[in-house]
């Protein structure tokens, strides 16, 4: 099975949320997370800021779209270590969106900092997660250093965001 680590934004797409999304970008996202629940391993952090952001954005019930559907899931999987890995974060600092696992890289110094623990989850899985990006533009113009550290993102809407 292959792990990954699901930006926000990919639900949000996938429920139809996002005013940037095409129909074919929102295909393209519903179709990953069904094939994640499917046979597919999501990879958290322990202190559920991940889940945190999703709660924040996508309906516990699972409905009405299918990233709420994915929120619920995940919601059910979260004790399950054949299909979720939770991995430590150290914070560097007292601010919760900066961790030790994050690269201390310049090239990454304006790299949106809420999306730093999507990063940090990554490189400290030992999995060796996908992260997916739908329409979140920080991840193509990080995308190359990204990959130095052993990073591999796929871009579910390139159409939005080419890297």
């Amino acid at each position: 099975m292959n792990a990954f680590v699901v930006d926000t934004n990919v639900p949000v797409v996938a429920n139809g949320k996002s005013e940037q999304a095409d129909p074919d970008c929102v295909i393209a996202c519903i179709d990953r997370l069904g094939a994640i629940v499917a046979n597919g391993i999501v990879v958290l952090d322990d202190t559920m800021q991940i889940l945190h952001e999703y709660m924040s954005n996508l309906s516990m019930s699972g409905q009405p779209g299918a990233g709420d559907a994915f929120m619920k899931w995940v919601w059910s999987i979260q004790a399950d270590e054949g299909r979720c890995e939770r991995v430590c974060l150290r914070p560097r600092s007292l601010e919760s969106d900066d961790f030790s696992e994050f690269p201390d890289d310049v090239d990454l110094g304006t790299f949106d900092r809420s999306d730093r623990k999507f990063v940090a989850v990554a490189l400290a899985s030992r999995k060796r997660p996908i992260v997916l990006n739908a329409v979140d533009s920080d991840w193509a113009r990080s995308y190359r250093v990204l990959a130095r550290y052993g990073i591999e993102v796929s871009f579910l809407c390139p159409q939005h965001v080419c890297p």
